[in-house]
């Protein structure tokens, strides 16, 4: 496997990439593209991409945001679309550059909103992988912000985000100030999903601190297309990174078995 780092220009900006290419599938078909949560990265995958990749042996692009990790800085300030913005405008450019057919998009978070939105808007998707997505705004999300917002300046998460990012404050806060808006609290992209024709997999901690099944729940309800849903036990908010072989087992059993049978592979 080759994995190298390059940026991708876009506009003015600079989007930091991570490319895991694996040998045995040296073309870009099936390639998975990661999307990282409110306050990811590329680095905080950690090892995760690599070891999916050789698993499945499926070339995996892992992407930082605007303002995220070692991207450009966003020099507009986010608001309440920020997400939409990134599925219709972004997105679509980092996959018209790494892929020539169309992706399998897994994302954690907001980057598995932003996967449904991009999904929703009937743009090509070979399948979606969801893990802990927002489809409304919950209450028990709303009060997991505000706890670390209160807590920010003197957060062990502070100290961790500095490792990550070129600047942690600006990170945090254009993030955590468009969530506990009082108009994103209408959010909601339930509409979309009757869209998708895509295969879903959607996974989830049933301990999850940011929010429940009925995200989840959501989705099923509303989706026209074959949906799998798994809550894994004693699980928070990052399913990869606390059960990693378990998350990489489920994903490769529905691309494995779920795709042929839709004859996506």
């Amino acid at each position: 496997m080759k994995i190298y780092n390059e940026y991708l220009e876009v506009g003015k900006n600079k989007i930091e990439v991570r490319c895991f290419m694996n040998n045995k599938n040296s073309t870009e078909k099936n390639t998975i593209i990661l999307l990282h949560e409110g306050l990811g990265c590329v680095k905080m995958w950690k090892d995760w991409p690599e070891k999916l990749s050789q698993r499945l042996s499926n070339n995996i692009i892992v992407y930082s945001r605007l303002g995220m990790g070692n991207s450009s800085i966003n020099k507009k300030e986010k608001t309440t679309d920020f997400m939409n913005e990134e599925a219709l405008y972004y997105l679509p450019k980092i996959i018209k550059k790494y892929s020539n057919s169309n992706p399998i998009l897994l994302g954690h978070s907001d980057g598995a909103s932003i996967a449904l939105i991009y999904a929703g808007n009937s743009l090509p998707c070979k399948a979606l992988i969801l893990e802990a997505p927002h489809v409304i705004v919950e209450p028990i999300t709303i009060n997991e912000i505000k706890n670390i917002k209160k807590k920010w300046k003197n957060s062990i998460l502070r100290e961790k985000l500095k490792k990550y990012h070129n600047n942690p404050d600006i990170s945090f806060f254009s993030w955590c100030n468009v969530w506990l808006s009082k108009s994103f609290s209408a959010w909601n992209i339930t509409n979309i999903i009757k869209n998708i024709s895509c295969p879903i997999l959607l996974l989830q901690g049933d301990k999850d601190q940011y929010g429940t099944i009925r995200q989840l729940n959501l989705i099923e309800k509303f989706a026209n297309t074959y949906v799998r849903k798994i809550m894994i036990e004693n699980c928070k908010h990052s399913p990869h990174l606390e059960f990693s072989k378990v998350v990489i087992d489920y994903v490769d059993e529905f691309i494995q078995d779920i795709l042929i049978q839709y004859d996506q592979v």
